[in-house]
């Protein structure tokens, strides 16, 4: 998981901040103020920040006229630093099918400290040698390690591990205190990355699903019944359904993520189908009556046992439905293989949802009907 996440956002964290500007100096300085700041909060586990001049450099700083009295060019003093010192391949060696360079280079003792670099030779054009210092000055300073851009600006990361689970509570606290407590200057944006970063795109994509699916089951019902007032009673049913579903994952100490905002969008779709079964059925006994009645306007005597009979019709095939449902997703509530944790947060809604939905809507959903029924009568002529 760890490898997946530094692959995709470049944060091996729960939770990364991305602080991008033009100086490195004054990005190590915010990303320290950060980092001293986010381990305040209660929650936060550790917090580092990148070094982003923490590192030590030597610069050969060449003299260009000691250099051309003794008739070398830049490129010479060059060539001899980056082949003494760093080495340079002069063959290779082959092994089987593997080929491995060899790389000449002067003896570590003649290159493990500042004054023997001094003392590194440089050969003239006539034969002879001139030490380094004398055709170059050696400064040690410091620098970045490595320097992290994104969309061509420096950056500095600081990674954020906390013990709880909620990143996005987390992130809203960290937030209100980074404005409080750090300074940002001109110039420098900081972005959260990581975990909170698949939570934001989530969210994003769940705002548009949850109601794109629930507007298309309401046109399919609509659809169905052909007036409004039956899509809106089976609708719901959902509500029923959901408190099933969130009682079922607090009590099984799950958070809301996509997994269980997909259970939740299965869930709506089948406590539609129940609704639309009681519904039904009601709808039939409430004609038999009216067709016994001689087309004239019902009591709400008949409605009433129009109601009861069609609601005690469908007891045992919304109980079987929903028995049969819950029977297939067990197996995956006690699943405990690979991918067993997003499945079970998927299921978790589903079963919940379905004990709260087969009782309410046998219970529930039959006495609104009944009213809304009973007020459509007396409206008739």
């Amino acid at each position: 998981k760890t490898r997946i996440d530094m692959l995709s956002t470049g944060i091996k964290t729960p939770i990364g901040i991305k602080v991008a500007g033009p100086d490195l100096n004054v990005l190590e300085k915010v990303a320290g103020d950060i980092e001293r700041t986010v381990k305040m909060l209660p929650d936060t586990l550790s917090a580092f920040a990148d070094k982003t001049a923490g590192g030590y450099y030597i610069d050969f700083n060449i003299r260009r006229y000691e250099a051309a009295r003794y008739g070398l060019t830049v490129g010479d003093v060059q060539d001899v630093i980056s082949t003494a010192i760093g080495g340079m391949n002069v063959t290779e060696t082959v092994e089987g099918l593997e080929r491995y360079p060899i790389n000449l280079r002067y003896q570590r003792g003649l290159r493990d400290n500042l004054q023997a670099l001094k003392r590194v030779l440089v050969p003239t054009p006539t034969g002879a040698q001139v030490p380094l210092s004398l055709v170059s000055d050696l400064v040690v300073r410091r620098g970045p390690p490595s320097i992290k851009t994104e969309d061509a600006r420096p950056n500095a990361w600081i990674y954020v591990d906390i013990t709880s689970t909620d990143i996005g509570g987390y992130v809203k606290q960290a937030k209100e205190i980074l404005k409080e407590k750090v300074n940002i200057p001109p110039g420098y944006t900081i972005e959260w990355s990581g975990q909170f970063e698949y939570m934001e795109r989530a969210s994003a994509r769940l705002r548009i699903v949850v109601p794109v699916t629930l507007v298309v089951i309401f046109l399919l019902l609509f659809f169905n019944f052909g007036t409004i007032i039956e899509p809106i009673i089976v609708m719901l049913s959902i509500p029923f359904a959901l408190v099933g579903g969130f009682w079922l994952i607090y009590l099984l100490n799950f958070n809301l993520s996509v997994a269980v905002g997909v259970g939740f969008i299965a869930l709506s779709g089948v406590a539609s189908e129940i609704g639309v079964l009681v519904l039904t059925f009601i709808d039939h006994q409430v004609e038999d009556h009216r067709k016994q009645a001689g087309g004239k306007k019902l009591s709400t005597e008949a409605i009433m046992e129009s109601v009861h009979l069609g609601a005690s019709q469908r007891v045992r095939p919304i109980i079987m439905t929903a028995v049969a449902i819950v029977a297939g997703l067990l197996p995956i509530m006690w699943g405990s293989g690979t991918g067993s944790g997003v499945m079970q947060r998927i299921a978790a809604p589903m079963v919940g949802g379905m004990v709260t939905t087969t009782i309410l809507c046998l219970l529930v959903l039959p006495v609104i009907y009944a009213s809304v029924l009973a007020w459509q009568e007396k409206r008739k002529v």
